[in-house]
This record gives structure tokens, C-alpha cells and sequence, in this order.
């Protein structure tokens, strides 16, 4: 199974997940997120990273030039769309795109079906008002379990950390899990430890 480690926001915290075993890097480019990481810092991690090592931007509603731009000058592997960006926006960017979803009840992932052709994958989040990611809360995970149904590789976030990750993988059974809160200190700033014991966990 995958594993991303996302609200990387500095250099230390992307080579320890990568030698730790981390599969994917997320970077975000979102302004209002704690996590938020300029270009110029990830253009600068980029040039320290072991091959083989998947680098993920997450963006938020934001001008479909403006992430090819960052893309283009980031090297990033993969796009992480994390508001109510449509299929057209998915495709229009001419990359991998994993689209992200907010849930709370089964009527967050009826949208799942438009998106299947247009993205690499779905990813499953916690829905909370006015917050895009990194609640540190879980949601249903039997939507998740419905959301398979679909047939678009799934990765699960909200709420992951060592103390559930094996319920969460037994369960959903998911192509890959994402985990940003679950492995810190403070927003931002990762915890060696917990993303060594979480990362063993996977294994």
C-alpha cells in the first residue's frame, strides 16, 4: 500500500519521509492552509529528493494556469485538486490529477462517477466547514468502503496515525493512505518518530 505524507514544509521533514519509506511528498499551495508552502521552497527540496519518490501538489480552487505554472517549476509528479474543481479542470491540466473529496454522508461521493477518465485517482477527506485537510478527524469509513464501488484507485485521508492505520487498511482496504496531522509536531513541522512507527506499520 502507498503511503503520502503530505504538509511537508520544509527540507529536513521531505528527506527523513523519504528515507523513512514514504512512497509521496505533499507540498501545499494552498494561502490559507497552515501548511501552506511557497514554490520557491519546494523548487529547492525537489533538487535534494531520492529517485523514485512521488512529489504531490495540493491546490484549492485555484487558476488552472497558475498550478501548471507551479507545476512546471516544481517538478511535481502529481496534482492534488482539493476543492470544486470539475472533470474539465482535471483534464485540462495534461498531468496525473488525484481529486480530492469532502465527505460526511453518502451524498459527498455521488460525484465520484464524472470524475472516472479525467483523474488518476479519488482521494476521501473529512468533511469540516471552512477547513480543506489536515482536521486530524476521520470520517465513516464505510463510505470509503462505498466509494471503492466506483472503481477509481482510492486513497483515504482524515484522521490517519499510527493508531489506526491498520484498522484503516484491513478495512478499506485503500490504493494508498494520506497522512499529514496524524505525523506532527505542530501544523507543518513533522514528528521523526511518528513517521518512522507510522510508516512501519505499512509494512
Amino acid at each position: 500500500m502507498k503511503v503520502k505524507i503530505c504538509g511537508i514544509t520544509n527540507r529536513d521533514d521531505a528527506l527523513n519521509a523519504a528515507n523513512l519509506g514514504a512512497d509521496a511528498l505533499g507540498f501545499i499551495f494552498y494561502p490559507q492552509s497552515p501548511r501552506y508552502v511557497t514554490p520557491e521552497v519546494v523548487e529547492d527540496i525537489n533538487l535534494f529528493l531520492p529517485p523514485f519518490i512521488s512529489t504531490v501538489g495540493v491546490f484549492v480552487n485555484q487558476d488552472i494556469e497558475e498550478i501548471k505554472e507551479i507545476s512546471k517549476r516544481c517538478r511535481l509528479d502529481v496534482i492534488q485538486l482539493h476543492g470544486e474543481e470539475s472533470p474539465s479542470d482535471c483534464l485540462a491540466l495534461k498531468q496525473r490529477v488525484i481529486k480530492a473529496f469532502r465527505v460526511s454522508g453518502p451524498e459527498d461521493i455521488q460525484a465520484i462517477p464524472e470524475y472516472q477518465g479525467c483523474v488518476s485517482s479519488i482521494l476521501l477527506d473529512t468533511k469540516v466547514a471552512h477547513i480543506r485537510g489536515g482536521t486530524g478527524q476521520s470520517f465513516d469509513w464505510g463510505l470509503a468502503i462505498a466509494a471503492k464501488e466506483y472503481d477509481v484507485p482510492l486513497i483515504l485521508s482524515g484522521g490517519i496515525n499510527e493508531s489506526n492505520i491498520k484498522k484503516a487498511m484491513a478495512l478499506v482496504k485503500p490504493y494508498g493512505i494520506d497522512v499529514s496531522s496524524g505525523v506532527e509536531k505542530e501544523p507543518g513541522i513533522k514528528d521523526y518518530e511518528k513517521v518512522r512507527r507510522l510508516l512501519q506499520l505499512t509494512q
